[in-house]
């Protein structure tokens, strides 16, 4: 098994929904839909209150070019424009959509064998986003301003508690592959990996089981044939599937410091984006629905869902039956790298992958102590940054010494906080430290 250094182990908790299939959550009778849920600037609306949509309809248009289509996730009308706080806490613009239970959809024309910039287009048309938590619009990483010769897709889910790209790749294996192809063919390289945790053995059978895709072993690979695909099986460590570690342990390429995966020869893809690359061009289907996990010991009945974009986390848990008196922590995202939540009145995104309810025996709820200087957040970070410098110049409002001692180069995988003894919020000072710079700007 291969993997990177640094990085520490973390009992993944995944029991609870590894083995139970994808449910289609119900029609709820409100939707609301964020024309922020990508990196770069929000969507401008296409429609306004009053006008009829119908599901997969085009609702706002992409302001720029780092910037994605939405598409509504419901036939309804449109109530308005209304301003509602995100996951992260940030009040942001939201369509108001009320269903009307019909089932009429919208979809694009499903191309046959297209070209690379036909599949771009696609991509872009369709609003596909990454979908492994940035967000960051896909069509515009599919074209790459550096030279690139691998794809590699995240299939790792290191994130404790989250089983949707698990399921999809057990349950959808060969439409996941097709959009890996399409991927593929869009930037025009041969050499694929799926880099894969080894907690996933039923998705790496079941993949490895598919024509032109073969496990990394050296018997296979002396087989290997023009345009396989290639499974790389990782040894389960935290953070795993981040880009930089991934990339290091599939093909063992460092991206320097500051730079993107394309600076490598690389691009990363995460398995919802291809099986969302798949849908708009096979099927020409627009991205407004999403797997996501629901879990942890706080819910009665923890599922694996596909969800409309713009669903209440509210009804998505009375689905699940509701949260036990003893829930402690909510939790957007996985357990590492999520948001914690004040109340479920938030709303779902195209990166949303799970909806944790933590019990007091799940999430800590002690209050930090300062800081000891025993150096495990350093000797874990897989940036190799001094975490405790970041979280300490950060404290006393010093934000040049913070970006001396690497916060901006920190992607916020939470290995540092986790191993603190001190429990201090070091990924929270990393976060204010970055909005400072922003701010500055």
């Amino acid at each position: 098994m291969k993997t990177f250094k640094g990085g520490f182990h973390v009992p993944d908790n995944k029991a609870l929904t590894e083995n139970v299939s994808v449910e289609q959550m119900p029609l709820v009778p409100d939707y609301y839909v964020s024309l922020s849920q990508h990196i770069g600037k929000p969507a401008e609306p296409v429609v306004a209150a009053g006008d009829e949509v119908v599901e997969g309809q085009l609702i706002a248009k992409a302001s720029s070019f780092v910037s994605a289509n939405i598409h509504s996730p419901v036939c309804g009308q449109v109530i308005g424009i209304e301003k509602r706080r995100n996951a992260q806490g940030a009040t942001v613009d939201y369509l108001h959509i009320k269903s009307n239970g019909k089932q009429d959809k919208f979809t694009l024309p499903a191309l046959s064998d297209p070209t690379a910039e036909q599949i771009v287009q696609r991509v872009a048309d369709a609003g596909i986003v990454g979908m492994g938590g940035a967000g960051f619009p896909t069509a515009v990483k599919l074209q790459p301003k550096d030279p690139v010769d691998t794809l590699i897709i995240n299939a790792a889910e290191c994130e404790p508690y989250l089983n949707c790209d698990n399921r999809l790749m057990i349950e959808r294996a060969s439409e996941f592959i097709a959009g890996v192809r399409l991927i593929a063919k869009a930037i025009n390289v041969s050499n694929v990996y799926i880099g894969i945790e080894a907690n996933k053995q039923e998705a790496y059978n079941t993949l490895t089981a598919i024509d032109g895709v073969i496990a990394d072993t050296k018997e296979a690979l002396a087989n290997k044939k023009d345009g396989d695909i290639v499974v790389v099986l990782l040894k389960k460590k935290y953070p795993q599937g981040a880009e930089k570690t991934l990339i290091k342990a599939c093909v063992n390429r460092e991206v320097p410091v500051g730079a993107l995966p394309a600076a490598v020869g690389c691009i990363v893809n995460n398995v919802g984006t291809a099986y969302a690359v798949y849908d708009a061009v096979v099927n020409g289907k627009t991205l407004y629905k999403r797997l996501m996990t629901v879990t942890g010991r706080g819910v009665h009945t923890p599922k694996n869902l596909e969800v409309a974009i713009g669903t209440p986390l509210s009804t998505i848990v009375e689905f699940c039956d509701g949260l036990i008196d003893e829930t402690a922590k909510l939790v957007s995202g996985g357990p590492m790298m999520g948001f914690s939540l004040a109340n479920l009145d938030v709303c779902t995104t195209k990166t949303d992958s799970g909806l944790l309810a933590l019990t007091d025996k799940e999430a800590s709820t002690v209050l930090p102590t300062p800081c000891i200087n025993c150096g495990r957040c350093a000797s874990v970070c897989p940036m190799k940054l001094m975490p405790m410098y970041i979280d300490f110049y950060t404290t006393v409002g010093d934000t040049e010494n913070a970006v001396k001692y690497g916060a901006a180069n920190c992607f916020e995988c939470g290995t540092c906080a986790y191993v603190c003894p001190a429990k201090r919020p070091i990924v929270q000072s990393v976060r204010l430290t970055k909005m400072r710079m922003k701010e500055k700007k």
